[in-house]
């Protein structure tokens, strides 16, 4: 590239202010904007009206040659719908206390600075982005992105009942308090879904999940094998039977996806295991669901309301996120 059409390029930042440290971050970017021989950089900040996904078009308008995003996850979530299907990178600077999505991509979690130079000088990866279609009570509809996963049910009244004060202090351990105050009145619900080119179900779920990723914080592996560029969803459908069943979904989660799965003897264990039916794994390009009543919806840990229905799909390829220099994508 020519020193001409370097400086015709320009980056674009956008913050959280509560988040980040905004004059070092700033300063960074301006500094290995310089370095690289693009453009002053472009700065934009979050606010409580627009969480990321406004400010993100305005830079797209603006002719941004790459995006970067610091916040929580919601902001990285907003930020990608925005940018989905653009063909500008997305650098994700781990800034918020669950960073889940730069945990999948297995990104640096405590060296920004790396994740800035990656703009200049690193790789790409196109990644999935999925798309959630929400109908309500009323019959309107809202679609939203999602990169790392969605839910109805269960999941999302633990994050509807978490208490924000105590995210802002404690992060994803937070949740915790929410599963408290939702476990004890939880009650299973009836729902009619069907994956892409299958045949359709009726059952009772306590919760379903739709994800793009599989780690947790923590260290705890959901779906092991979830990919976020396989151009498919992971569908994880969660109907324990009283508390024995809720051990068993534990168990699967905490025990045999964790832990067992990491070892040759573990995986043998578990194909001599009796399987049952406490957490249901299924994959494919997306999924409809309707629910008898209405229900909680989260994406990327953020609460959405409630829905009767939810139709959600993949779409192969359509964020194109950056990644540092010569980083192993082997799994991702």
């Amino acid at each position: 590239m020519t020193e001409a059409a370097a400086a015709a390029r320009r980056a674009a930042l956008v913050y959280n202010p509560i988040k980040v440290d905004a004059q070092t971050l700033r300063a960074t970017v301006t500094r290995h904007s310089a370095e690289a021989g693009w453009a002053e950089p472009a700065f934009y900040e979050t606010t409580v009206d627009d969480l990321g996904d406004g400010v993100a078009r305005e830079a797209l308008a603006a002719g941004a040659d790459a995006v970067l995003v610091a916040g929580g996850d919601g902001t990285v979530r907003a930020v990608s719908e925005a940018m989905a299907d653009s063909g500008v990178p997305l650098a994700i600077v781990p800034s918020g206390t669950g960073n889940l999505l730069a945990r999948n991509l297995r990104l640096p979690l405590t060296d920004p600075a790396a994740m800035v130079r990656a703009v200049f000088e690193g790789d790409t990866l196109a990644m999935d982005i999925g798309w959630c279609r929400i109908t309500r009570p009323d019959g309107d509809t809202a679609e939203h992105a999602f990169v790392v996963m969605g839910g109805i049910g269960l999941d999302a009244a633990m994050i509807a009942n978490t208490r924000p004060q105590l995210k802002k202090a404690v992060g994803w351990v937070a949740y915790v308090d929410g599963a408290a105050r939702s476990l004890p009145g939880a009650k299973p619900f009836r729902v009619m879904y069907q994956l892409a080119g299958r045949r359709l179900h009726s059952t009772r779920v306590q919760s379903v999940l739709f994800a793009n990723c599989g780690s947790l914080p923590a260290g705890l592996e959901l779906i092991p094998e979830a990919s976020v560029a396989d151009g498919d969803l992971d569908v994880v459908i969660f109907q324990p039977k009283g508390l024995f069943g809720w051990l068993f979904v534990w168990r699967r989660v905490a025990w045999d996806n964790s832990v067992l799965r990491r070892f040759r003897a573990g995986r043998e264990v578990l194909s001599l295991r009796t399987r049952d039916n406490s957490v249901v794994y299924s994959r494919g390009p997306g999924i409809e669901l309707a629910a008898q009543k209405s229900r909680p919806v989260q994406l990327d840990g953020d609460e959405f309301g409630v829905a009767t229905a939810v139709r959600v799909h993949a779409a192969a390829g359509a964020l194109l996120v950056a990644l540092p220099a010569g980083h192993d994508t082997t799994g991702l």
